[in-house]
């Protein structure tokens, strides 16, 4: 079984609004402005036109997978190296995002996701994927 390590949900102004993983509050915060960061100015230097930014990054000890929604909300999992399907989990975490938070009439925008049947769904999908989401 593959593990994401964490699961961040960034707003188009690089504010987090959703995290679950093993990090604390203020280093989950400092890596989502980071990669908002990297991620804009990805698509500045990219040398290739219409651009959108970071999709995959690769490193020694976890890839990092991102997608950008139309909006230029982000969502990103950390996660063991060669874990496959991260793209279709992002975009199933997009729909359930959708359905769950946008849908919720209590919920304003940009701010903090806090929606206990968009969490349940969360899980849910990570575990059909077969992936160990590693939360608090």
């Amino acid at each position: 079984m593959a593990a994401i390590y964490s699961l961040y949900i960034i707003n188009k102004s690089g504010g987090l609004i959703f995290y679950k993983g093993r990090m604390d509050t203020n280093d989950s915060l400092r890596v989502a402005s980071l990669w908002h960061s990297m991620h804009a100015i990805s698509q500045q230097l990219s040398p290739t036109t219409g651009c959108s930014g970071i999709e995959l990054l690769e490193a020694d000890t976890f890839d990092l997978h991102c997608f950008q929604s139309l909006t230029g909300t982000k969502f990103f999992v950390v996660c063991e190296p060669g874990t496959q399907h991260m793209e279709a989990l992002l975009k199933v975490v997009y729909e359930l995002y959708t359905d769950y938070v946008l849908k919720n009439p209590f919920y304003e925008m940009e701010m903090p996701i806090r929606c206990e049947l968009f969490d349940i769904n969360l899980t849910q999908a990570v575990q059909k994927d077969r992936v160990a989401l590693l939360g608090r």
